[in-house]
């Protein structure tokens, strides 16, 4: 009788019922999430000739019973299990073909002489990742598979392991072996892994036996490997990256292989396949269809992978590249999952590269891990399959490890593609060729310019010349396969620029495409401004410009994708398609953004003032990170001069009041409205859309309100379970702080952190809004904002109160500059520049305000 439970979520105990199942002779529990010790009456199951354990949930130490009453069995697998240190137990089983499998289970001390003595019954003897300690036993016959890897054994490797090594497959990786030149000589490395064996630590401590590789001599600033591939070229939008191939395959089941810089190591056997040779290379060309991209082959292992490489002492960006080549037909009934270990620092548990793939929308996944530390010129990648996910699909002994590609870069650069480089003779005769076309080009485009309506989006490319991009360029074509020709399916957003569609370029990176629309009314003005403002910024709270592509009447941006959407979606909009933002999270967003600013204002090489800063403009990756985005509206600062100018652009309710009525433009406009998307943040309601059950006007008028009263905290998010009081009051002080009526008395942003992570006492000051006087509350031109502002808010009550969006309603009027991710409907009341001059400003000094004024 036979009962498989594996591959479920069973949670719990194992019921005291199953103890009467004693005539079972296969019996397996793997991949499940029981809770409690493994029960003694599996020992009564006395007809078991199979006992399979992998990852159930369930704890050590492994009940003595199994191993000494359990005669009849020869197929013993327990891995992946938590619980107290225990010594190696003795087996006491007649039988011969032999599995014992007893990987990570916490075994310490030695292995007894009793199990060594069993040794030539064994097919496998797998004790991988405890802390076992000694020599080994010095047979005339081995196992077919031993594998010792991540253990303490030390001692010389006897001589029986290393001449049977040549038909047995050995791992004696991760251990602290003496290794002789001799041993070396009479060991075959296709049979026996050798990695990390060693205990001297000497440049050969990698491979001890290995002739070409040496850290100390040959080291490289980057790595880049085709896994399971040949070397190939990959083109994106900073360049060309060549990545090495790597064709040897590993059809050992104890495997290491070197190049110069970098090599591998495999450890495993397919278990139930009943195949003894079986590649670790797999390839499929159907589901990417691309000749030249990196999904098209990948390198598998049963147990674990371990990717080694020369480097420089520094820090790096590691990026993996995942895709489930081998379900087929069969996804989402397939589960491959597995760990990932950096450094020997476990980066990301119970990895499943198709769940992944599902959340971004994509077939291909890429994992980035930043500030990685190399220290002593070597960098490990170790993947290791703990037991979980299934291992009958498509086939028996499917499952383990699949990777696609490897991709190592220095964290001081953005990317480590590189342009090609034209001789100096091709490029003069480029020039000379642009010069003769460049005047018939002005002759065009000045009689097209002239036929235009002076209010259309002028596209041509001479309004381009001389920007000098720190980004890369994209072909046209690139994009459209990247987007699927700019399929409906793909678009994520629509604002005032045009349309947003998410891609995936060939090397698997996603991205967010910015296309911009015929029927816009922003033109090259703010394209232009865009790319210059953002190509050269590097910084963890920006949104990062990939590049852009100019070709014809097209004009496109290219960035990273952002996976949560926009901080607007997820404050105020509907649906589980938003994620929820606790209290932790969104302090850490609040901290962001706030950084992000300060690197604007004071810490990147152009001093810049952002004037759009709002909850659509701030994106959300897949950890829910801050990053400011849409710089189509930013401003140089040029030191302590001051900035008047009569083009104002913003977003109505977070623009600062001198900005909005005098033009009066410093670093301190972007302050205010930081403070106003701190509020909202707190409050989870939208300072434009939501109207308080009183007099006041906004959120902004709320807040002043509630602190005249000393009842701050009542502006906190209803919906928050638990909070930080101490924390959400600080943030309260500072939004309050920032979005003081007069420039002058709002903090830096630098002050702003500080008081933020508490360094800085933070000074209460009554913001009140009447701090200018007579001639706020008399001057037209701010009469003519308020009543605009009051007018469209009134309507907006008849479709929405509080702080919901509606996600039925068409979008109203254009966002600020273009959103990159445009929640839907469009806050109403957010107006571009150009939509600011639609206001009927009733002053006999409008002339005044339409003339550019600079100083």
């Amino acid at each position: 009788m036979c009962r498989f439970f594996s591959s479920n979520k069973f949670v719990g105990r194992l019921p005291k019922s199953f103890a009467n199942l004693i005539n079972l002779i296969d019996f397996r529990l793997s991949d499940n999430y029981f809770e409690g010790p493994i029960p003694d009456f599996i020992a009564n199951f006395t007809q078991l000739t199979r006992l399979q354990l992998y990852a159930t949930g369930l704890e050590g130490p492994i009940p003595t019973g199994i191993f000494q009453k359990l005669e009849n069995l020869n197929d013993l697998r327990i891995t992946d299990m938590a619980g107290p240190a225990s010594n190696f137990p003795i087996l006491n089983s007649s039988q011969t073909e032999i599995f014992l499998v007893l990987r990570n289970v916490n075994l310490s001390g030695t292995i007894p002489i009793g199990i060594w003595e069993m040794i030539p019954r064994m097919v496998m003897l797998d004790v991988s990742f405890n802390n076992l300690e000694g020599g080994l036993y010095d047979r005339t016959n081995t196992a077919r598979f031993i594998f010792l890897t991540g253990n303490k054994f030390n001692g010389s490797v006897p001589n029986s392991f290393l001449v049977n090594s040549m038909v047995d497959d050995i791992d004696l990786s991760y251990n602290n072996f003496t290794w002789l030149d001799t041993s070396c000589s009479r060991s075959s490395l296709d049979t026996v892994n050798t990695y990390r064996s060693s205990s001297l630590q000497s440049p050969k401590q990698l491979l001890p036996c290995s002739t070409t590789l040496d850290c100390q001599a040959n080291r490289r600033s980057s790595l880049h490997i085709n896994c399971g591939g040949q070397s190939v070229t990959i083109k994106n939008a900073n360049g060309s990256l060549s990545y090495d191939g790597d064709l040897t395959d590993s059809y050992g089941a104890a495997k290491s292989y070197t190049e110069k810089y970098w090599g591998f190591s495999s450890t495993g056997d397919f278990m139930d396949d009943s195949d003894d040779i079986r590649s670790h290379i797999f390839e499929n060309k159907n589901l990417f269809g691309d000749s030249e991209s990196l999904y098209t082959t990948a390198r598998r292992s049963p147990m674990s992978l371990t990717y080694f490489a020369c480097l420089e002492n520094g820090t790096y960006t590691v990026k993996l590249h995942f895709a489930e080549l081998i379900f087929g037909q069969l996804s989402g009934i397939g589960k491959r999952i597995f760990d990932i270990y950096i450094q020997g620092k476990r980066m990301s548990k119970d990895f499943n590269i198709e769940e992944e793939a599902n959340r971004t929308s994509s077939k291909a996944v890429v994992m980035q891990y930043f500030n990685v530390s190399v220290i002593d010129n070597t960098l490990d990648i170790r993947l290791y399959w703990a037991g979980r996910g299934t291992t009958v699909v498509p086939k028996r002994g499917d499952y383990g490890i699949l990777i696609s590609a490897i991709s190592v870069c220095p964290s001081s650069k953005s990317h480590c593609e590189e342009h090609i480089k034209k001789s100096t003779s091709f490029v003069a005769g480029i020039i000379a060729s642009v010069l003769c076309l460049i005047f018939l080009v002005i002759g065009v485009l000045a009689w097209r310019r002239y036929r235009r309506n002076k209010n259309r989006n002028e596209r041509s490319v001479s309004d381009l010349t001389g920007l000098e991009l720190l980004t890369g360029s994209f072909s046209l074509r690139q994009l459209r396969a990247a987007t699927n020709d700019f399929n409906s399916e793909n678009k994520i957003g629509e604002g005032g620029f045009g349309s947003v569609y998410k891609g995936q370029l060939s090397d698997g990176t996603v991205i967010a495409v910015k296309k911009l629309s015929s029927k816009s009314g922003q033109g090259n003005r703010e394209f232009v401004t865009e790319i210059g403002m953002i190509s050269g910024l590097q910084h963890p709270n920006l949104v990062k410009l990939y590049g852009c592509c100019i070709e014809g009447n097209e004009l496109l941006l290219v960035y990273e994708y952002m996976e949560n959407n926009c901080l607007g979606r997820a404050l105020f909009g509907t649906g589980t398609s938003s994620p929820k933002l606790d209290w932790e999270t969104r302090f850490n967003i609040c901290v962001g953004i706030a950084n992000g600013l300060h690197f604007l204002h004071e810490g990147s090489p152009l001093k810049i003032v952002h004037r759009d800063i709002k909850a659509t403009n701030v994106l959300l990756d897949r950890n829910l990170n801050a990053k400011i985005s849409d710089f189509g509206l930013a401003k140089l600062h040029e030191g302590d001069n001051t900035h008047i100018t009569t083009r104002v652009a913003g977003t109505i309710g977070y623009m600062a009041p001198e900005y909005a009525l005098w033009g009066y433009l410093t670093e301190k406009a972007d302050v205010y409205s930081f403070g106003v998307v701190a509020l909202e943040i707190v409050s989870g309601k939208s300072n434009t859309n939501y109207i308080p059950q009183n007099d006041c006007v906004c959120l902004l008028d709320y807040a002043f309100v509630l602190q005249q009263k000393g009842e701050l905290l009542k502006i906190i998010d209803e919906n928050l379970d638990e909070i930080n009081k101490e924390q959400a009051e600080r943030v309260i002080k500072v939004a309050l702080i920032c979005i003081n009526a007069s420039p002058l008395m709002r903090p830096t942003m630098f002050d702003v952190i500080g008081m933020l992570d508490g360094r800085t006492e933070i000074h209460e000051v009554i913001s009140d809004p009447g701090i200018y006087g007579d001639v706020i509350t008399k001057d037209l031109r701010f009469k003519s904002l308020r009543a605009y502002y009051q007018q469209i808010q009134n309507k907006d009550t008849m479709v929405t109160r509080g702080s919901k969006f509606s996600t039925s309603d068409k979008p109203s009027t254009s966002t600020s500059s273009y959103d990159l991710y445009p929640s839907t409907p469009q806050i109403s009341l957010a107006t571009s520049g150009h939509d600011l001059y639609k206001i009927n400003l009733n002053s006999r000094n409008n002339s005044d305000l339409f003339s550019d004024v600079t100083s």
